[in-house]
């Protein structure tokens, strides 16, 4: 058999295209009808969490000396690794007279508080109970029965990811003045894309709804796009968005260049519910995977790749917490459309 062709054994994942000119662009408004996304949103706030909510990144939460403290759904948590690198989680406060533990010292896997030394090894101990926990390889997730309020899972509905070993990942995080509902709206809102983030995406264009049966899956939004790399110089894919539950949106490529990567958003509150002045951590995860033979060479450089991921997801991010707080402000002041 004849050697293929070098044209036939390989393609570049670049393509030319020119894109519109900003203000020349299909408006998308009379296709983002307000009642697609408010009865998504509606649908995925009533699947079941099982009241797991994403920490943060489970490559955070190291062997280091130092604990991870954080606030969710307003309880202080802390977070540790024993000597084998299991995980550990429980209350902020030390039982003892209350000291910040996120403070304190991780000593041959066992948590000592730096007032009093008091030690805590995640075992129950003078009032000290710990909650259960899961690390999934690439984030954290606590689990909060009271603040959840729904029948508890064993496990979080982690999404289907690329595996481990094929594929690079990196975790985003921002905090924004929000709720949780908020930041799953902004994603089940495909048509802003390239309006509001020309710098990224190219004739992005929704090809398939929840409401038309059009969508590859169940209650998804399809799209075409192109994201921008430099200049004319694009990459065309297909995606689509699905909510699995209601803190999280997960778009996932479909067809195109990297197909089977996922960019996951998990939203958790930090602010305990009907807080005043919410606070919501915004956790996005990029797990990207390619079955090129030069994308060993990308995940041999995931050192270098991973702030250069998170520097692209904090500008989309920068734009779209800024609606998302919006949003909410309109919505405590009755004067959201719908």
């Amino acid at each position: 058999m004849n050697a293929p062709r070098r044209s036939e054994a390989w393609t570049p994942p670049l393509r030319m295209r020119r894109a519109p000119r900003w203000e020349r662009q299909t408006p998308t408004w009379r296709e983002a009808r307000p009642s697609v996304i408010a009865e998504a949103l509606k649908r995925a706030g009533a699947r079941p969490s099982g009241n797991w909510y994403v920490a943060g990144a489970s490559r955070a939460i190291g062997t280091r000396e130092r604990p991870y403290g954080r606030t969710v759904a307003g309880v202080e948590l802390v977070l540790w690794r024993a000597d084998d690198g299991t995980l550990r989680a429980g209350p902020g406060e030390c039982p003892h007279l209350g000291a910040p533990l996120r403070d304190s010292r991780v000593v041959c896997g066992t948590l000592l508080c730096h007032w009093h030394g008091m030690a805590l090894d995640g075992a129950p101990f003078a009032g000290w109970e710990p909650v259960p926990v899961h690390d999934d390889g690439v984030l954290v997730w606590v689990r909060l029965d009271a603040a959840g309020g729904e029948p508890p899972l064993d496990r979080p509905a982690v999404p289907e990811r690329p595996g481990a070993g094929d594929a690079v990942d990196a975790v985003f995080t921002a905090v924004g003045r929000c709720e949780p509902e908020d930041v799953v709206a902004n994603r089940l809102d495909p048509w802003h894309g390239a309006w509001f983030h020309p710098y990224a995406f190219v004739g992005l264009t929704v090809t398939g709804t929840p409401d038309d049966g059009r969508a590859p899956e169940e209650d998804a939004f399809a799209v075409d796009v192109s994201f921008k790399v430099a200049g004319r110089l694009v990459v065309p894919v297909r995606a689509e968005f699905t909510a699995p539950g209601p803190r999280t949106v997960v778009m996932r490529i479909t067809d195109g260049e990297g197909a089977g990567s996922v960019v996951e958003t998990h939203a958790t509150p930090l602010t305990a519910p009907g807080a005043g002045r919410p606070r919501t951590a915004v956790v996005e995860a990029v797990v990207a995977a390619s079955d090129r033979r030069g994308f060993a060479l990308a995940r041999a450089a995931a050192p270098v790749l991973r702030p250069l991921m998170r520097r692209t997801a904090g500008r989309l991010w920068r734009d779209d917490l800024a609606y998302a707080e919006r949003r909410w402000t309109l919505r405590r002041t009755g004067r959201f459309p719908g």
